[in-house]
């Protein structure tokens, strides 16, 4: 009998291109890398920087796309990819039904790339006014943590708003014709939302709730090959430096790399912060208090302790 594992394993290899679920060994020599629409990792596969930096060590590199967080971490539960980043919520959701990762690096206060929109003409002016109305997200993303953030800034309760769960693509066909009354969401479908008319920004993501994005690894992997992991991410330390110094060259990177056009690429890098560090006390502070929320309203089923995911990088080698 297939279970449920195999059977998601297929359908990320099918329609992304993950590599089926493998045992994690220390000579493998491939690392597996999964990326979103936008970020360091875009840049990263455009300049070929990782690819230099594992190929004296016996290891090359193969990426897949995703279109958002949580699809990412069940591909690195599961081992389709050893290593990807994210936003904040879906590494929680993910630690809380058991995931094998590990937090290996972050880009804490990433910037205002996230926000809650509603249409020009809406009668919603104030998070307040959210109160009743149909508000959309991807579920278990960083967007359904800005939403439960806005939501306590405001002074209501989940149970105050009708949640709409759609992934990015839906959601947007959803916002332009009305089915819903406000959006959260993050670049570049921020941007590109912005470039159309009749779209008003409601709230920054920096106005509600400090955005921080985590690279995240499998722990298995992570074990297995500690100086591969340690490479890419001191790489993507490297790419990060270079991306705050040339933002015009950034935002070519991304569009050509992407699709997604150069004006609303332009968008989003401007409002990128791009620095890689470790994962600090602080950051698992709030991290933990993401957690915290989301299960006192009873979106993860029991509580988790963040620090017992966060990984530590070999000090040399």
């Amino acid at each position: 009998m297939i279970d449920r594992r195999t059977l998601v394993a297929a359908a990320l290899a099918t329609a992304a291109g993950a590599a089926l679920p493998r045992p994690a060994r220390a000579a493998d020599p491939v690392f597996r890398i999964g990326y979103q629409k936008n970020g360091i990792l875009v840049v990263a596969k455009q300049q070929g920087v990782i690819e230099a930096r594992l190929k004296p060590l016996g290891t090359q590199v193969a990426w897949t796309e995703f279109s958002f967080g949580p699809p990412l971490l069940e591909a690195l539960n599961i081992g389709g990819i050893d290593f990807g980043q994210t936003g904040d919520a879906p590494p929680i959701f993910a630690q809380a039904a058991g995931s094998d990762l590990v937090y290996a690096a972050a880009q804490g206060a990433a910037g205002s790339g996230a926000a809650i929109l509603v249409a020009e003409g809406s009668s919603i002016r104030t998070l307040a006014d959210l109160k009743g109305k149909r508000v959309a997200f991807a579920k278990a993303s960083s967007a359904h943590n800005l939403t439960l953030a806005a939501l306590a800034k405001a002074g209501l309760t989940y149970p105050d708003i009708v949640p709409v769960t759609l992934a990015p693509a839906d959601a947007a066909a959803a916002f332009a014709s009305g089915q819903i009354d406000a959006w959260t969401i993050w670049d570049p479908y921020f941007a590109l939302a912005q470039g159309r008319p009749g779209v008003r920004v409601l709230a920054l993501a920096t106005d509600i709730a400090k955005p921080n994005n985590f690279f995240l690894a499998n722990r298995t992997v992570a074990q297995a090959r500690p100086e591969i992991v340690k490479a890419v991410v001191d790489a993507l330390s490297g790419v990060a430096t270079w991306c705050e110094a040339n933002r015009s060259e950034v935002a070519a990177i991304l569009s050509r790399g992407t699709g997604v056009p150069l004006a609303a690429t332009e968008r989003a890098v401007a409002r990128t912060d791009y620095v890689i560090g470790p994962v600090t006390p602080d950051l698992v502070a709030e991290q933990q208090a993401i957690a915290d929320r989301f299960h006192a309203v009873g979106l993860i089923p029991k509580p988790i302790r963040v620090a017992d995911a966060v990984w530590a990088a070999p000090s040399n080698g």
